[in-house]
C-alpha cells in the first residue's frame, strides 16, 4: 500500500514538473538547458513540445536499459508511463491552459520563468525523495559514471552543454527564436537550489518524524 501511494505521489510531482516547464516556455525568456533543445526541435519540426520531450527522454531510457542490460523491466515500464504523462501535461498546459497567457512586460516574463523553475525544481526534488520513479537522463548519467569512473556531475553537465549547443545551432540555422537565453542561466541556479532545498527539507521532516515515534 505504501509503495502504491509513493508511486501516485511521484507521478503527481512528475506531472507538476511538466507544468513548471510549460510556465517557462510561456515566459519566453529562455528555458532550462535540457528543455532548450527540446523546444527548439519542436519548433523546427513543427510538432508539440511534449512529443519531443517524450521522444528525447525515451531515447535516454533506451540507452539506460541497454547499459543495465535490460535487467529492470518494471523500472523501464514505470519510466515510460511517467514520460507519457509528462509529455501530455506539458502539451496540455502549454497549448491549452496557458495558451492565452500573454505577459506584457519583461518583469512578468521573468516572473513566469521563476515560478515555472521553482515549480519544476520542487517537484523534481520530491520525485527524487519518494524514489518510486526515476528520470532517464539522470539514470543514464549515473550508469555511465559507474562504468567509466567519471563523475555523474560531469556527464550531467555535458548533457546540458550539448543541449544548449543544439538549441543555439538550430536557432541560427533555421532562423527560429533563441530558447537558450538569460533565463537558461538563471534557471540553472534556481533549479539546483529548488531541488537541493526540497531534498534537505524532506530529510529534516523525515528525521523529526522518526525521532517523534515511540
Amino acid at each position: 500500500m505504501q509503495k502504491y501511494v509513493r508511486f501516485l505521489l511521484s507521478l503527481l510531482f512528475y506531472c507538476l514538473t511538466g507544468m513548471g516547464i510549460s510556465l517557462t516556455i510561456v515566459g519566453g525568456v529562455g528555458v532550462s538547458s535540457f528543455n532548450a533543445a527540446n523546444v527548439a526541435l519542436a519548433d523546427v519540426l513543427n510538432v508539440n513540445v511534449g512529443l519531443i520531450t517524450i521522444l528525447v527522454n525515451l531515447a535516454f531510457a533506451v540507452v539506460y536499459a541497454a547499459l543495465t542490460r535490460f535487467r529492470y523491466p518494471a523500472r523501464y515500464a514505470v519510466q515510460i508511463i511517467a514520460l507519457l504523462c509528462l509529455g501530455r501535461v506539458i502539451d496540455f498546459f502549454t497549448y491549452q491552459v496557458f495558451a492565452d497567457l500573454a505577459p506584457a512586460s519583461y518583469l512578468e516574463r521573468m516572473g513566469l520563468l521563476v515560478a515555472g523553475t521553482l515549480t519544476g525544481g520542487i517537484s523534481t526534488g520530491m520525485v527524487l525523495n519518494l524514489k518510486a520513479i526515476t528520470f532517464p537522463v539522470e539514470n543514464t548519467c549515473d550508469e555511465l559514471s559507474k562504468l567509466t569512473n567519471i563523475t555523474f556531475a560531469k556527464f550531467r553537465y555535458a548533457v546540458d552543454v550539448v543541449s544548449v549547443l543544439v538549441s543555439v545551432s538550430l536557432s541560427l540555422i533555421y532562423k527560429i527564436p533563441f530558447y537558450a537565453r538569460e533565463g537558461t542561466v538563471l534557471s540553472l541556479f534556481l533549479l539546483t537550489a529548488a531541488i537541493s532545498g526540497t531534498r534537505w527539507a524532506y530529510g529534516r521532516v523525515g528525521a523529526r518524524i522518526k525521532k517523534a515515534r515511540p
